[in-house]
């Protein structure tokens, strides 16, 4: 995501999700979910020297501590200013922490907080948010089912999401650690078939659901077939050994130029070691594992073995039906197994683990038509560039969604294992530009339902 998620790594995960039978959000369940995400914080820049801290990994990322001094001011500028009508703390540093000022790559040459006033200043804001929570005006619409602080709550597991990334393109010994996820036990079929006919897409009740999710209208989707887990890397190996990157006919026009001028080969961070294939994964070198979903590969590729298999991505639409449409109740659901929030066994989220589970894992989170895996392990790309809902109103600020609508985006859906529940759901949206690799994503495919054989590169 454009702004798109410790060493806490708990078998159940405290959760705010939404019950729907309740009025919303409390104050409590706000709090929860705010000393959740700064403990996650926490988790990802303790560990780390403050050499580390401040040096940029990537051109493509900020220094930790910018992200550590930003979620702080985002927190400020929404709850202790705009809700809680405070004076500011540091008025100062506002335009070094506004994203839309200073882009990733030069942000390293801004004067910014060093480590230890980013705590200080994260710990000042925090402690005056934890007095404003009960005061604040619950007929106001940024305090509605405390609606402002679960943006904010999100927003700083979004950073969280996007430092742990960081982690994955830093040099070095690993610095975090986690257990492996489960294993798949009972394997599903490759794919369902989703019969045609309308369904309720995004919402208009989720109390914390963010403007581009908003609001909930019908959508036609005729009939399709669908993965019942994300695409495996074992598959993409076929693919690569197939001549996938080398066939300019399997990629879009401006995918082959990108594939030709990036001279991409595999996946971003995989090697070739004789015969096998290996990945770095936080600061490991190992095995790629064939039946994980595959990760860190761009829409242009994800594209490219779609049309080698035979298939193509699903679009937005078809994604959401296949995770939230009831068929025998005719609703939509908030996650795919229902109502309840996210548990270990429904979905790898949370960054209890630091890599996808293999696929076919997770039965009990299963949509009403049989698909895995539909939150968390990969974001999963689709083929639907970002736009707004019909009726979409931007709130509370351009910036979160608008400026980013059209063609240069494409959609991502479902969340990875670095996305947080507080952050994941079934109408959430996540967006980047096609060619982005270093984000937790992969895909699944589909194809239109009907009499057509899979191709070669079944998973």
């Amino acid at each position: 995501m454009p702004h798109p998620q410790s060493e806490q790594n708990p078998s159940e995960p405290r959760t705010t999700a939404h019950d729907p039978a309740s009025s919303g959000y409390t104050p409590a369940e706000a709090w929860i979910a705010l000393e959740a995400a700064r403990v996650r914080t926490a988790g990802l820049t303790d560990p780390v020297d403050e050499a580390d801290l401040v040096r940029q990994h990537s051109p493509l990322m900020s220094p930790l501590v910018w992200d550590l001094a930003h979620i702080a001011s985002q927190e400020e500028i929404w709850l202790l200013r705009n809700v809680g009508g405070r004076d500011p703390l540091r008025p100062e540093i506002d335009d070094l922490y506004d994203a839309f000022r200073h882009p990733r790559a030069s942000r390293p040459q801004l004067p910014l907080l060093d480590p230890a006033e980013a705590r200080a200043y994260a710990h000042e804001v925090r402690g005056k948010v934890l007095d404003l929570l009960d005061r604040a005006p619950g007929d106001d619409p940024l305090t509605r089912d405390a609606f402002a602080f679960g943006m904010i709550a999100q927003h700083e597991q979004q950073h969280d999401e996007t430092m742990l990334a960081t982690h994955q393109l830093r040099a070095g010994a690993p610095v975090i650690d986690a257990p492996d996820p489960p294993a798949a036990i009972d394997l599903p079929p490759d794919e369902v078939v989703i019969p045609a006919g309308t369904f309720t897409m995004g919402t208009s009740t989720h109390p914390w659901a963010l403007d581009n999710e908003r609001p909930a209208h019908e959508v036609a989707v005729a009939a399709f077939a669908l993965d019942t887990s994300p695409v495996t890397c074992g598959a993409y190996m076929r693919f690569i050994e197939d001549g996938g990157y080398d066939d300019p006919r399997l990629w879009t026009d401006e995918g082959w130029r990108h594939r030709s001028d990036e001279g991409m080969t595999a996946p971003l961070f995989w090697q070739r070691d004789g015969r096998e294939w290996l990945r770095r994964r936080f600061g490991v070198l190992e095995p790629v594992p064939p039946g994980e979903p595959v990760v860190h590969v761009s829409w242009y590729e994800a594209d490219a073995f779609a049309r080698w298999a035979g298939r193509r991505l699903p679009t937005e639409a078809e994604w959401e039906k296949a995770a939230r449409h009831d068929p025998e109740t005719g609703r939509s659901r908030t996650y795919p197994w229902g109502e309840e929030p996210p548990r270990a066994a429904h979905a790898n989220l949370g960054q209890r683990h630091l890599r996808p589970a293999a696929a076919g894992a997770y039965p009990a989170g299963s949509s009403a038509y049989g698909v895995r895996q539909l939150l968390g392990d990969v974001w999963e790309w689709t083929a639907s560039d970002f736009t707004g809902y019909p009726g979409f109103r931007a709130w509370p600020y351009r910036e979160y969604s608008e400026v980013f609508f059209g063609p240069d985006y494409k959609v991502l859906r479902g969340g990875s294992f670095g996305t947080d529940a507080v952050a994941c759901r079934g109408t959430f949206r996540n967006w980047d530009y096609p060619q982005r690799r270093q984000i937790f994503a992969g895909f699944r495919t589909a194809r239109d339902a009907g009499p057509v054989a899979r191709g070669s590169g079944a998973v």
